[in-house]
């Protein structure tokens, strides 16, 4: 099938789609972005007007039973992907899905279910983007032991778009459209799984929500918030080394994204704010800058990827539904363990 003709429709034309998904189709050779259906009409004329897409659907259903497509791009919130995955696997199309895979643990082990019922067809979710520069060099170090046996993982990610108690619902907040997917929590813990390959034995999380009630900019009413603004996180992993995670959207005036690896023959410090890897050996005073070699520098490649796997069968890397249910199954740890207190022990 290599070059043949693929004809995508688009489901749900947030930022992220149009920034990425879009453009990055259209790019390559022999596929075209054929239709689209979003939150509304207009929206998704606008859309259509914006990226020369000759159809414009009202229905989601629509866009899975149109015979002329052959994979569907699922660009909507997290509420809707399993209904609109599973709907279109069911119809024989190609599935890529944004991230995070599902509401739930779940509604992703739902989803995948039902691709293994469907193995002609590829089924991918969009990947942890913030580390692919890094992700192959973090594993090469750690397999050859250049930190020797891990000690402790640290991930934070903390910014201050909330700390004002003004600041507006959205979404992300919306525990019927995003369920236990608390900020970035699941997102970095998909990248920690690239580098360290086996899930935590054990979760305890805490959590704030700061500001009980924000006011939607669409309705201009006051929505109850259920999602943690601030959510700290500690792991065990079966290796025997402690993770710790702080994932906050309450930290005034800070922008803070990184993490620090330690062992007993060194560590490594990923500055996310400033893209670059460093490392300090155990007898050394100083961090010294990792060069990243031109071949392990992976960047954002997801639709090329995507149509690599249906033209060529190439298998899904980044990110298949497997890996999609590990990270959904830490953000529904993460989620239970706060919201009861109690350690949420993987089975």
């Amino acid at each position: 099938m290599a070059n043949s003709f693929l004809r995508i429709g688009i489901i749900g034309a947030g930022g992220n789609t149009r920034l990425r998904h879009i453009p990055g189709f259209q790019a390559i050779d022999n596929v075209d972005v054929v239709s689209v259906c979003n939150r509304s009409e207009a929206s998704g004329k606008q859309v259509a007007d914006e990226f020369g897409i000759p159809k414009v659907h009202t229905d989601w259903r629509e866009v899975i039973d149109d015979p002329e497509i052959d994979a569907v791009m699922i660009g909507t919130w997290p509420n809707m992907h399993m209904e609109a995955t599973v709907a279109a696997l069911q119809a024989g199309k190609h599935v890529l899905t944004e991230a995070r895979m599902a509401r739930n643990l779940e509604e992703a082990e739902s989803m995948l279910a039902v691709s293994k019922d469907y193995p002609e067809l590829v089924a991918q979710v969009v990947p942890s983007p913030f580390t692919l520069a890094y992700d192959k060099t973090i594993t090469r170090m750690i397999e050859d032991g250049d930190l020797g046996l891990l000690y402790e993982v640290f991930v934070e990610f903390s910014n201050g778009m909330l700390a004002d108690p003004r600041a507006a619902f959205s979404w992300r907040l919306d525990h019927e459209l995003s369920g236990v997917n608390t900020l970035f929590s699941g997102i970095m813990h998909e990248a920690v799984l690239r580098w360290v390959q086996t899930d935590p034995e054990w979760v305890i999380a805490d959590g704030l929500i700061s500001t009980m009630a924000r006011k939607d900019p669409n309705t201009d009413q006051l929505n109850t918030v259920l999602i943690p603004d601030n959510i700290s996180v500690m792991a065990r992993y079966p290796q025997g080394f402690k993770a710790t995670y702080l994932f906050s959207a309450i930290s005034s005036s800070v922008q803070r994204s990184e993490v620090r690896i330690a062992g007993t023959a060194g560590a490594l410090h990923l500055d996310l704010s400033s893209n670059k890897l460093y490392f300090s050996a155990t007898d050394s005073n100083q961090y010294d800058e990792v060069e990243i070699k031109d071949e392990d520098r992976d960047d954002w490649n997801v639709e090329q990827d995507f149509v690599d796997s249906i033209r060529d069968g190439k298998p899904v890397t980044l990110t298949d539904f497997e890996t999609g249910v590990r990270y959904m199954k830490f953000s529904q740890a993460v989620w239970d363990s706060w919201t009861d207190g109690s350690k949420k022990v993987w089975l």
